[in-house]
């Protein structure tokens, strides 16, 4: 997925979007950029909300605009669950994000290219598509010539240092785990306003 100068759009969708773009110093650099922006634009319309949300979403996942649509076209017509839950669910349970939120790789970026490349197997079997469906009960693993490669060398020493989302679990050692839940907003925080996005699609 093509997106530019990221810093220049992490200032205009949020540093949400890009990992890296979460540091002290491009917050402040962010801050005096939206201060400019104020003195020099009257008020932003609703539809301008909405849209910048859309935005924020979709490069946040790393998601084509026509990809992004029809996850919002499933939600809306899902029965018997709210359009904005179940858009969540299904931007979080991609194997690609279910990988970054293991902490297999410092961005969803480099997610999709780890499953890419074949290291993930997907309840036993290898699979190289990032945005296979992952569902509860399923079983993540990492193949077992891929765990000494690069990134993963030393996995385990930084597993120890991070918090591991309650719907997600792993072992370190084996490098496998699994989706014990269906993630929700207090498991997994929204990537934006998923209810603005929904307005904005159902326009």
């Amino acid at each position: 997925m093509k997106t530019g100068p990221r810093y220049k759009i992490a200032k205009r969708l949020g540093p949400s979007v890009f990992e890296k773009a979460q540091t002290q110093k491009f917050a402040l650099s962010a801050e005096r950029s939206a201060k400019n922006k104020r003195r020099g634009r009257g008020r932003t319309s609703e539809y301008g909300k909405q849209m910048l949300e859309k935005q924020k979403v979709r490069v946040t996942y790393g998601l084509q605009e026509r990809q992004f649509r029809n996850y919002v076209r499933e939600a809306l017509a899902a029965k018997g669950a709210k359009p904005t839950d179940r858009l969540h669910e299904l931007l979080e349970l991609r194997l690609d994000n279910v990988v970054w939120r293991l902490g297999l790789t410092p961005t969803r970026r480099a997610a999709r290219q780890m499953v890419a490349h074949g290291h993930v197997m997907l309840n036993g079997k290898k699979t190289r598509v990032p945005s296979a469906a992952v569902s509860k009960g399923d079983r993540i693993a990492i193949r077992q010539s891929s765990k000494e490669h690069g990134m993963l060398a030393d996995f385990g020493d930084r597993f120890l240092e991070r918090q591991l989302p309650s719907w997600l679990s792993w072992n370190p050692k084996s490098m496998e785990g699994g989706v014990g839940e269906v993630p929700n907003a207090a498991s997994a925080d929204p990537a934006g306003d998923l209810s603005a996005v929904l307005s904005f699609y159902s326009r």
